[in-house]
């Protein structure tokens, strides 16, 4: 193995616009171990205008710059031009980005040191860089049955490959089930996907395992052992017509978690009316036969002998799998976290998904918007009794952007937020609509035409962050600013809708411990490569889809899917599996760089 040429490490820190800020002393103190590293500077203290750069190279006579941090490649062109003015190769410019490859120096520095080693003495920088093993188990496991699972799904099944689908809700379809439209084309969200939902349903290769969670996974690349809990459901899927006469029956009322607490439903229930699979299940958490013994009023209703069964239990399962896809979505923000906007203080200060219910056709007013009132029980839900708002102010960047909550931009709140108005006005069209915005990032095809076409929509879009929302005589004060005309404002509307952003869903860690995956400091899977990997993991055989890696809209989501099944066929059909992909322990980094100087 040759010796490195003479190389000069440049440490990028940048104080804005980073995923995470870090701590240089002990990356510093490991860099001049090297014996080629002759010079290293960092960010901000050097100069590092272009003459500078060049009068540094030709000093120390550097063959080599690497660049150390997040970010690193918005500074590489200013480095290789000045590797070319002084005379040298340009292409021995190296990024070594943390952040490209999910390094979190707070505890990441063993990856971080060998991404280093590696950069800078060229020694590899995986274990078994093309270490494979044989596939000994050739069916896959999908988690999640989102739009991206789904996808992946498919694509796998439809190359005649056996697919465990696990799904923890009681149907497929996710979040994406729940809109109404989707931007920036308006088509209809369930045309899309139902097809789909129910393709997977009757699929032969598809083993669809809703209402059920992964609870431990085991084994190597080509041969996972997975343990799930399939919960009890208690209504039998084979037998059940779907009839509805044990949910008329049925006296226990809680919040849909399909609707997001816009409705009620009763404890027998099917999720949403084209749910997959489609059949009734019951919630134990209210029922009231479990919860004291004493009503049984689905089972005296149920037309079809012994289909429910109240006293069902739990049960756990053993697949083996070669492949696992992970799609585990995402969980909305909780607005209630930022007490300023008033979320469930102000019954019409809603979320962007409880929205999307009161647009859908199949939500609790049929598409039509109105207020929120109580019932009976004290419950604020959504009906088609009360009066319709005429003044509907939308707030973006709820959770997203703030060093409070979370740093990074969620992608679809822009848009959604410009199709919500649009739908409105649909609706609504006497309504007066006010956007509140920081930035507007139209970022895919037809975005920002989209966003044009809305400005011309008599929307009144308004730039600056809102301050705080109160409640006076049942109508809601906005306080806020308008930087476009250097202003405080105040607004007074009917209806406001929070634009919340993406968080990681609830089983991330969970599984991010059971699976050896790290998660960003965001919490969201880290993928072995962004550039390059993007579905791929530090685990063999285990792959990313959707937005469990980070928020995404449905195009990308869906795309996601089919790329990573696309590498699951690949290594089935070749009858391989990549091993893992763990960088160099710190060991066998000093036997290299031995070697080196022999």
């Amino acid at each position: 193995m040759k010796k490195a040429g003479s190389t000069g490490v440049f440490i990028y820190n940048p104080p804005i616009a980073i995923p995470y800020p870090f701590d240089i002393t002990e990356i510093t103190c490991y860099l001049s171990s090297f014996p080629n590293v002759v010079r290293i500077w960092q960010y901000p203290d050097f100069p590092w205008s272009e003459k500078n750069l060049v009068k540094m190279i030709t000093e120390h006579q550097l063959e080599r710059l690497v660049i150390v941090g997040v970010l690193c490649g918005t500074v590489k062109t200013l480095f290789s031009k000045a590797m070319t003015l002084a005379g040298k190769n340009p292409r021995h410019v190296y990024l070594a980005s943390f952040d490209e490859y999910g390094i979190e120096l707070t505890k990441d520095l063993d990856r971080a040191k060998s991404l280093l080693a590696h950069m800078i003495t060229d020694i590899p920088m995986e274990v078994n860089p093309a270490g494979i093993q044989p596939i000994t188990q050739p069916a896959t496991l999908v988690i999640g049955g989102g739009i991206a699972g789904i996808q992946a799904a498919l694509e796998i099944a439809y190359s005649n490959n056996t697919v465990y689908l696990v799904e923890k809700s009681g149907t497929i379809g996710g979040k994406m089930a729940t809109f109404d439209k989707t931007f920036p084309t308006l088509d209809c969200a369930a045309c899309i996907l139902t097809p789909k939902m129910v393709e997977v349903n009757q699929h032969p290769f598809i083993n669809l395992m809703s209402y059920a969670e992964v609870q431990d996974i085991n084994g190597s690349p080509g041969n996972y052992t997975v343990k799930i809990l399939k919960k009890a459901r208690k209504v039998n899927v084979q037998t059940c017509i779907g009839c509805g006469t044990c949910a008329e029956k049925c006296p226990a009322q809680e919040p849909s978690e399909f609707d997001f607490g816009t409705t009620m439903r009763k404890a027998i229930y099917i999720p949403f009316p084209q749910a997959v699979p489609n059949k009734y299940m019951i919630d134990a958490a209210s029922c009231i036969y479990i919860k004291n013994g004493k009503c049984r009023a689905c089972v005296k209703a149920c037309p079809v002998p012994d289909c429910i069964n109240l006293d069902e239990q739990d049960a756990t399962v053993d697949i083996n799998v070669g492949n696992i896809i992970v799609a585990t979505g995402y969980k909305p923000f909780n607005a209630s976290r930022m007490a300023e906007f008033g979320y469930g203080k102000f019954p019409n200060v809603l979320t962007s998904l409880e929205f999307e219910r009161l647009l859908n056709a199949s939500g609790p007013t049929g598409g039509n918007i109105h207020l929120r009132s109580q019932d009976k029980k004290g419950n604020w839900i959504f009906t088609a009794d009360t009066p319709k708002p005429h003044r509907i102010a939308i707030i973006h960047c709820v959770g997203s952007r703030d060093k409070n909550y979370n740093k990074y931009c969620s992608r679809v709140c822009c848009m959604y937020s410009l199709k919500f108005s649009h739908l409105v006005m649909e609706k609504l069209s006497d309504a007066e609509i006010f956007e509140y915005f920081i930035d507007m990032r139209s970022f895919g095809k037809g975005y920002e035409e989209f966003y044009e076409r809305i400005k011309s929509e008599e929307v009144e879009i308004i730039r600056g962050k809102t301050a705080k929302i109160e409640e006076k005589d049942g109508k809601l004060f906005i306080r806020g600013e308008d930087i476009l005309k250097n202003d405080l404002i105040e607004n007074v509307v009917d209806m406001v809708i929070l634009s919340v952003g993406l968080e990681p869903s609830e089983d991330t860690a969970k599984l991010s411990a059971m699976m050896g995956i790290p998660i960003s400091e965001g919490g969201w899977f880290n993928e072995l490569s962004y550039d390059i990997e993007p579905t791929a993991t530090i685990r063999g055989g285990i792959h990313l889809a959707g937005t469990c890696q980070g928020p995404k809209d449905i195009p990308d989501s869906v795309a996601q899917g089919s790329a990573a099944a696309a590498k699951v066929i690949r290594s089935i059909l070749k009858g391989t599996v990549s091993q893992e992909h763990d960088f160099i322990p710190q060991e066998k980094i000093k036997s290299y760089l031995a070697e080196i100087e022999k």
